[in-house]
């Protein structure tokens, strides 16, 4: 799943799509895309007429066996969508680049640990990258304090580079 009209400036990369976004064939649709779009300070028109929305895989991978949030995707699964996000980044050649949440941070940047690389900005292949903490109210990282700090940080930076010409 993902979309892509031309105009866009930026590329959004996430882990997978979820239950909501299979249901409405459109990504970030449920809580965590409203989360991060809130992040963001964007309606929903201004995000999608903004970001080219991809994800490290393409197809719901079901929930976690805990019950809260969704499962992880396997290496197989990985490995199976690799091609489809090399080629849209061949392709698209936007110059910034928001991975959001550990596993795209990881397959993006070679980064794990949000606390190592979120607040700050990279450059890959000639674009910007900068990391997002993954919005779901699954993951507990942003009841830390430093944290918010680093979100807070990330999101200046993400700003910034969305006012460029």
């Amino acid at each position: 799943m993902f979309e892509g009209t031309t105009g866009q400036r930026a590329l959004i990369v996430g882990q997978a799509p979820g239950v909501v976004e299979g249901a409405e064939r459109r990504p970030w649709r449920g809580r965590a895309g409203r989360t991060l779009r809130r992040w963001l300070e964007m309606d929903e028109e201004r995000f999608y007429a903004t970001f080219y929305c991809s994800s490290v895989t393409r197809c719901y991978p079901g929930r976690h066996s805990s019950g809260r949030g969704d499962r992880p995707p396997t290496r197989e699964e990985l490995d199976l969508c690799r091609f489809w996000l090399d080629w849209e980044l061949h392709l698209l050649r936007l110059r910034l680049l928001v991975p959001v949440g550990g596993l795209a941070i990881k397959r993006v940047l070679g980064i794990s640990g949000l606390a190592q690389c979120i607040g700050s900005s990279f450059e890959v292949d000639g674009m910007t990258v900068v990391p997002l903490p993954h919005p779901s109210g699954a993951s507990g990282w942003l009841n830390g304090a430093a944290n918010r700090e680093r979100l807070s940080a990330a999101l200046g930076l993400l700003r910034e580079e969305l006012t460029k010409s």
